[in-house]
């Protein structure tokens, strides 16, 4: 193990918060600070992500909810869209298409269910007290849109990275480029009025006007003129849902995260496997072969599950029986690596934590799904769609067949943890196959060994899973780990790559809050190779 990012959490008494761009973290500390609970909190940093950090988490993606309330219960607020009535395998073939184009106006094929889960959220915090008006939750993003986004160094790499392939998506290049469709520069203001008229209006008219109302119906006439086949009865109809959370009880802690279509049972299983392990010491060789391992046999039980309920074969609660878990443990050898050839699938995301000292927690992720989502900007509104529907097949035979009304495959699985001596965790990353191997690694580190939770955010990480087809490298080490690491991951039959960069966006962006038990407040970190932090009250 070499060089940490040296990175401390913060602390405080009354109220935390944690995201991954600074001027969201500092939202949801003002309304911490004028009294507002940790779901207001999330609520006005997650809406200033959508300003300042587009390209993880605009307005048009989905949003996926684990909130513990005072009691210790714990529910989940699901609002991912489904595919469009008109979203049918014939209207891509008619378009020659054998699969769902990756970006542009047919891959916005799924209603944005985020602002549904706000509505619901919303709902939460006045169930605990909160008292605050939409209008004021929306205030700091609506006086960053109409000031304009400064570029951040993220969003600055994601433009360099995507933009040359985004470019010709209609509203792209005047949301995100300059004129002559290069990338701006860091620090580089972009005017956000559309965007700030459409928080405006749901600052004044409610929410369910982003559905049903005016907001909806510009959404859905500048969708019909691009091409998308969502219309307004599709927007019209969306409600997100509350559903019962997934959840495991392990002898180290008890652990809950999202239920299918998401991958949350993956970062669950992971963590039940890995504590069989017997691993005794964090970031050597056992604890990375050991997580690797277990990803591995997770992922290939997440893979059969990852689809609408109606369509589930087996209760995903049953991978964490005492005889399931026996199993997938006596699979994996703690000396040599399973072969593994695994497409990754992309995931753009951002997690928001926050908990204040009336027990509430809340751990949040809002989703684009891929970077800039499908890169389509409506001109009426400014909102970016996001590209989830792109997780459809259009071959008969798949699990994940396109339909209408049928939710994609969803990355996003924020997590919760509860310590034997009491603490609570809410924890989460950016989305793809790197989520649940982030999430594993710094729950890891921190609830099975001790090791302080900056620290634990900020180490090196690693992550498993081919970029591309073409890609024959399955095991990405960030460049601070110890080159001697990286020989016995190979020694033990890793196909291992080290990354040039000491500390990469490759391996996702991280957050965690902690509620302390007693009195001893609150805790938080984000991880410092995003543009966030934590901060308190």
């Amino acid at each position: 193990m070499a060089h940490d990012l040296v990175h401390e959490s913060a602390r405080a008494g009354a109220g935390m918060v944690a995201s991954p761009h600074w001027l969201a973290t500092e939202a949801g500390r003002a309304v911490l600070e004028e009294g507002g609970n940790a779901v207001e909190a999330a609520l006005a940093a997650a809406a200033t992500l959508a300003v300042v950090h587009p390209h993880m988490a605009q307005l048009g993606g989905d949003g996926f909810w684990l909130i513990r309330d005072p009691s210790g219960r714990v529910g989940y607020i699901e609002a991912a869209g489904a595919a469009g009535a008109q979203a049918t395998i014939p209207f891509y073939r008619e378009r020659g298409h054998d699969e769902i184009p990756p970006r542009g106006p047919l891959a916005a094929l799924t209603v944005p269910g985020q602002v549904g889960g706000w509505m619901l959220a919303q709902e939460a915090a006045h169930a605990f007290g909160g008292k605050m008006p939409m209008r004021r939750l929306l205030e700091a993003a609506i006086e960053h849109a109409r000031a304009g986004n400064t570029l951040s160094p993220s969003l600055y790499r994601a433009s360099l990275a995507t933009g040359a392939e985004l470019d010709a998506i209609p509203g792209f290049r005047a949301a995100f480029l300059t004129p002559d469709g290069t990338v701006p520069a860091v620090g580089t203001v972009r005017p956000c009025e559309r965007l700030a008229d459409t928080l405006g209006q749901l600052a004044g008219a409610g929410l369910e006007d982003f559905y049903r109302g005016d907001v909806g119906r510009e959404i859905a006439a500048d969708l019909e003129r691009a091409g998308s086949p969502l219309t307004r009865a599709d927007l019209r109809a969306y409600r997100a849902v509350t559903r019962l959370p997934l959840t495991v009880k392990l002898p180290e802690m008890e652990l809950w995260s999202s239920p299918p279509p998401t991958q949350g049972l993956a970062t669950l299983l992971i963590l039940a496997l890995f504590a069989r392990a017997g691993v005794s010491r964090p970031d050597g060789v056992a604890h990375v072969h050991g997580l690797v391992e277990a990803t591995k046999r997770a992922f290939g039980v997440r893979d059969g599950l990852m689809t609408e309920r109606d369509l589930l074969l087996h209760d995903p609660a049953d991978a964490f029986t005492a005889e399931a878990l026996a199993r997938e443990a006596a699979a994996i050898d703690s000396k040599r690596a399973a072969p593994w050839s695994h497409r990754a699938m992309p995931g753009a995301a951002a997690w928001v934590g926050a908990a204040d000292r009336s027990g509430v927690v809340v751990s949040y992720i809002q989703s684009n799904h891929g970077v800039f989502g499908a890169g389509l900007v409506l001109p009426a509104t400014g909102l970016l769609m996001h590209n989830r529907g792109t997780g459809f097949s259009l071959d008969n035979r798949a699990k994940n067949v396109l339909a209408p009304g049928r939710r994609p495959p969803c990355t996003p699985a924020p997590g919760l943890a509860r310590l034997p001596d009491g603490r609570v965790v809410a924890f989460g990353a950016t989305g793809g196959d790197g989520q649940p191997q982030t999430d594993a690694a710094i729950i890891s580190r921190y609830a099975l060994f001790g090791v302080p939770l900056g620290e634990a955010i900020g180490a090196p990480r690693w992550r498993l899973g081919r970029e591309g087809s073409a890609d024959p490298i399955n095991l990405h080490l960030e460049g601070a780990f110890d080159g001697g690491l990286a020989e016995q991951l190979a020694s033990a039959g890793h196909d291992v790559e080290i990354i040039p960069e000491s500390f990469s966006d490759m391996m996702g962006h991280a957050g965690a809050v902690i509620l302390h038990p007693g009195k001893t407040g609150l805790e938080g970190a984000h991880d410092p190779r995003s543009d966030g932090g934590a901060s308190g009250v």
